[in-house]
């Protein structure tokens, strides 16, 4: 055993040989698999990272891919859930899985030619023209027939290439290709500074900004041995609670409109809007960006706890009241219940995260299994079912509501009694000079998020996000087996994707 990184967590280095073994070990032994990363290594090799997570701590697993090589042995024919990271790090480092079932191109489909960007390496590139060749199709046979669905949709969508296989109603293969939305993230981080690197990481996934820049920052953090003020801790939880709200009733809205419930898909704008509109009082930006900063945050809520709370009364009154006449609609029940499930089993193996996860009996959140910003004295509730169908998704989120809505009043009333830090910074110096290598993350309101950062002489030498909607994605088509095509939108609704934070 040695310890590689600077977070605390516990490495492994192994021979390339044995990685995929080893990994499938701990996985049957009960860790849940959270990602598998690439980091170039000079002068030409490159690390595979496999995290691991078990509760209270984030383990790895290390292998060198040494310079000259191409290839290694897959790690998706001992545990599924890789699948998607090694097709991602073909496309990004040239590096093929051997005896992986699919390796086709996921967010980056290069040329034969075209050189893999390797990011972290700092190597220029030439400019690149994607190879936007159709998807082939998967199923043949009388009547079977493919519908091209995106990338471009009607409605505010994200681009997204659907192809969908099917012999008349039932959707028994579906694939999907996120490159449209892809820009080379990962590269875009590289040599800056960290006060930066957070602005980028907000707008990684755009809709989960705040835990997107509190998982960066708290990597940072730790390569400075920094420790954060309390009343920081404090307004990071506050910011992320009120974004995993707005988040929520985003896909509880989009459920109404698929099934053409007006008046309630008209209620639920409107206190979504209600949310965005107390997120900017509170720090003049609807999506919080511009709060959490390395070190800490930029400064105290501009809402007093009091004016918190009463904004925070009133939409909690009325958002019960709402929900609560949605969710004892049964015109609207029916087509949620019973529609998109992931088994348990099926989520257990694959560590699907978030609501998705808690909605196929998964019970992790890293807020209370990994504490982070102020969770460690907060009251939270976790809530998970065992349906695995979108109406227990529904169900997760309309709960997590109203236990965020309970914690950010609590942070707000911490942060009355706190009073002003002692010196009256809401941030600690961050060294501008510091070096090293960490992970940080954050309970975003699609799932965990994770951030691998190198720092070298206070300049960003790789930074790597993990989405929870990257992990997620993957498990997508299992929902489709017995499911039709007018289950679609509910189904894609429940998993509350983000495919900028997919496709990176």
């Amino acid at each position: 055993m040695s310890d590689l990184s600077s977070d605390g967590a516990t490495s492994r280095e192994l021979p390339l040989e044995d990685l995929a073994a080893a990994i499938g070990a701990a996985v049957r032994g009960g860790m849940r698999f959270a990602g598998l990363f690439a980091i170039p290594e000079p002068p030409g090799g490159t690390r595979l990272r496999a995290m691991l997570a078990e509760p209270g701590g984030l383990p790895s697993i290390d292998a060198l891919v040494p310079p000259g090589h191409h290839s290694y042995p897959a790690i998706t024919p001992s545990v599924p859930a890789a699948a998607w990271y090694e097709r991602e790090i073909r496309d990004l480092y040239g590096l093929h899985p051997s005896d992986h079932p699919r390796p086709d191109p996921l967010v980056l489909p290069r040329p034969a030619d075209y050189p893999p960007p390797r990011p972290g390496a700092g190597e220029a590139l030439p400019p690149l023209t994607v190879d936007s060749s159709p998807l082939p199709a998967h199923l043949v046979g009388p009547g079977v027939f493919t519908i091209a669905y995106g990338p471009v949709r009607s409605g505010v969508f994200e681009s997204v290439e659907y192809l969908v296989e099917t012999p008349g109603e039932e959707i028994p293969h579906l694939r999907s290709r996120v490159y449209h939305k892809h820009r080379g993230m990962e590269r875009r981080f590289e040599g800056m500074p960290p006060e930066d690197g957070v602005l980028m990481a907000e707008r990684a996934e755009g809709v989960a900004s705040v835990a997107h820049a509190t998982a960066f920052c708290q990597a940072v953090e730790d390569i400075a041995g920094v420790s954060i003020p309390r009343q920081a801790a404090l307004v990071r939880s506050l910011h992320g609670e009120l974004e995993r709200v707005a988040n929520h009733l985003d896909s509880v809205l989009r459920h109404t409109e698929a099934a053409g419930q007006a008046v309630a898909y008209s209620r639920m704008s409107y206190h979504k809007e209600r949310v965005m509109r107390l997120r900017a009082d509170l720090c003049s930006h609807r999506f919080g960006r511009g709060v959490v900063l390395p070190g800490g945050v930029s400064g105290p809520p501009l809402l007093r706890p009091g004016e918190l709370e009463g904004a925070i009364g009133e939409l909690e009154g009325a958002l019960r009241r709402d929900l609560e006449l949605l969710m004892s609609t049964p015109s609207f029940l029916d087509r949620l219940r019973g529609t998109g499930v992931i088994r348990v089993e099926k989520a257990a193996a694959h560590g699907a995260l978030g609501p998705v996860g808690r909605g196929s009996g998964q019970a992790e959140d890293v807020r209370r299994s990994r504490p982070y910003a102020a969770y460690a004295e907060l009251p939270l509730r976790t809530h998970h079912r065992d349906e695995g169908d979108v109406l227990a998704r529904q169900h997760v989120r309309v709960e997590e509501i109203f236990s965020a809505l309970d914690l950010a009043r609590h942070a707000a009333w911490a942060l009355e009694d706190a009073g002003e830090p002692p010196d009256g910074a809401w941030a600690s110096p961050v060294d501008p000079e510091a070096s090293g290598e960490s992970t940080g993350w954050a309970e975003a309101p699609q799932g965990e998020v994770l951030y691998l950062v190198r720092l070298h002489q206070g300049r960003l030498s790789r930074a790597k996000p993990r989405s929870a909607s990257f992990h997620n994605f993957a498990l997508f088509p299992d929902a489709f087996p017995k499911d039709i095509l007018t289950d679609f939108a509910f189904i894609e609704a429940s998993f509350g994707i983000s495919i900028a934070g997919v496709a990176g």
